[in-house]
């Protein structure tokens, strides 16, 4: 890659925390490459740790939303926020869980026209009020969610990814990180 992966200093692999150094190249062995953000956030290891064990807590359970319906809030809100590593990484990761090709595409570009249930539909709705009108959001919007099927749990979880991935996206703007190419073809084709 020729591009910079942060304005920030990345330090080298071998002069980490051992703990942050072994989850790098965990990710490495699973995803065979690693993915510039955990380079750009290793920069400072205690909020490279932080962010990483709330990123799990968020999108590793599969209780009340699917890992594949919170991929689905991280692209659509990362799409409204124009962050181009998110959408671009997590479409891969998308694609993959939802085992569609086309499905990060079409909710990077307009989820209103994404082949999504109603209820994920619902879902994106109100994490896309909440990412760039969260002042408006109200028991409305939370009645519509239940009548739904979301549960107490659930709407947090929508909410609390919502979130996230802003400070995410913000994050990424801040240090200008690029996407790895592998993302861009990830979860397109099947394995051979």
């Amino acid at each position: 890659m020729d591009t910079a992966i942060s304005r920030f200093s990345i330090p080298d692999l071998n002069a980490l925390p051992e703990d942050v150094r072994q989850r790098i190249l965990a990710v490495q062995e699973k995803a065979g490459f690693i993915p510039n953000v955990f380079l750009m956030l290793a920069h400072r290891p205690a909020e490279f740790r932080a962010f990483f064990d709330y990123h799990d807590a968020l999108m590793e359970k599969d209780i009340g939303l699917t890992k594949a319906e919170r991929e689905m809030i991280v692209v659509a809100t990362s799409a409204a926020g124009d962050c181009l590593y998110c959408v671009v990484a997590h479409g891969a990761v998308l694609r993959i869980r939802a085992k569609n090709p086309r499905i990060a595409d079409q909710l990077a570009t307009n989820y209103r026209k994404a082949e999504i249930t109603p209820r994920q539909r619902v879902m994106l709705d109100f994490a896309l009020k909440l990412s760039t009108h969260g002042g408006e959001v109200d028991d409305a919007d939370l009645a519509r969610l239940r009548e739904h099927g979301f549960d107490e749990e659930a709407i947090w979880d929508i909410g609390a990814i919502t979130a996230f991935f802003a400070m995410s996206n913000r994050l990424v703007h801040l240090t200008g990180t690029p996407p790895n190419e592998p993302f861009y073809q990830m979860g397109r084709l099947p394995k051979k």
